[in-house]
């Protein structure tokens, strides 16, 4: 199954970073191959995380595929979790966790693992798909900078 993953630090600190990554709807003004995304429900559980239900299209060309998922926002432990419901693929998983290591700098990790139940969907997209997943931790990391403001290095 293919997987991506990477650690990132950013000048940002995990909260804002936690928020920005949880702010799903947003996704389709930067996300690359994101085109819409709406959320169907949330809700809100006893042990204080908060739970989306949520529509993702993606497009590339004259490809476009929905898939819903469960997506885990657990603001306590600064982790977020993706877990596929419904669509192209066989099996998604994707996680996010946000380290502070200081005031306003973190580090950003990303996990994702994909499986196309369709042969022909696996060879038109995969490529294409790791190539987008490796601009993702980036795409996030500009839009901190576009929202929060470009901060100096914390290790200068």
């Amino acid at each position: 199954m293919p997987n991506f993953s990477s650690k990132r630090r950013v000048d940002h600190s995990a909260s804002e970073m936690f928020d920005l990554v949880a702010d799903v709807e947003r996704y389709p003004e930067f996300v690359p191959l994101c085109s819409a995304l709406k959320v169907r429900q949330r809700m809100a559980k006893p042990d204080g995380t908060e739970v989306l239900v949520a529509d993702m299209t993606v497009s590339f060309k004259l490809v476009r595929e929905s898939f819903t998922s469960r997506v885990t926002l657990d603001r306590a432990n600064l982790k977020i979790l993706v877990e596929y419901l419904q669509g192209p693929f066989s099996n998604l998983e994707n996680r996010w966790t946000f380290e502070p290591k200081g005031e306003s700098v973190c580090d950003v990790g990303f996990f994702l693992a994909y499986e196309f139940k369709s042969r022909m969907l696996a060879l038109l997209m995969g490529s294409m798909f790791d190539a987008a997943f490796a601009r993702f931790s980036i795409a996030f990391e500009k839009r901190a900078d576009a929202i929060y403001g470009r901060r100096k290095p914390a290790s200068s």
